[in-house]
């Protein structure tokens, strides 16, 4: 939910903790990331000082994270002694961090359970991207949004998404070029 509708990075989505989401004031600071370097899980701060940010969680990121919370509840309490604690919002069954290329994979299955064309991880930023620029969401805010350090890179996904007032002045060209083209 959280890469689809605010366009987090697969290690922002890994590295995100519970000390980051305020689930009362609807906002989730992105200051993490979670990878793997040289065989070894790193959570360290995002790449950028773009990528940090703080961002307001729409209701249904914060009926997901609710959801999340309590599922990883269940999970602690199924663990028992085997749990191991830590301040991740999405971990195993036993509190672990996620690997990513298990979160990869566990990202294919549900696209394929839930018949959807599957799709890298990664797109769904884009996916993101796109669905911003055709609602219209000017593209700073959407900058903002997607955490971007360069307005070209915001800028490249909406070069692919036409608004509806683009698609109005292209109908308003065509008919222009047909009526030119019967003098």
């Amino acid at each position: 939910m959280l890469i689809l509708v605010l366009g987090f990075r697969r290690g922002e989505v890994l590295g995100l903790t519970w000390p980051s989401v305020d689930l009362d004031a609807g906002e989730v600071t992105v200051e993490y990331k979670l990878q793997r370097i040289r065989r070894q899980l790193v959570h360290d701060e995002t790449k950028t000082e773009s990528s940090t940010a703080v961002l307001p969680l729409p209701q249904i990121c914060v009926t997901a994270l609710r959801l999340r919370r309590k599922e990883q509840e269940a999970a602690k309490k199924a663990a028992g002694e085997l749990w191991t604690d830590s301040d991740f919002v999405f971990t195993t069954r036993y509190g672990t961090p996620i690997e990513p290329r298990n979160f990869n994979r566990s990202f294919a299955f549900r696209s394929a359970k839930a018949e959807v064309r599957t799709i890298r991880l990664h797109d769904t930023r884009h996916t993101c991207g796109s669905l911003l620029a055709a609602l219209d969401v000017h593209p700073r805010i959407a900058m903002q949004i997607l955490r971007h350090s360069k307005i070209a890179v915001t800028m490249e996904v909406y070069t692919h998404v036409p608004s509806e007032a683009t698609r109005r002045a292209l109908r308003k060209l065509g008919k222009h070029l047909d009526q030119q083209n019967r003098k």
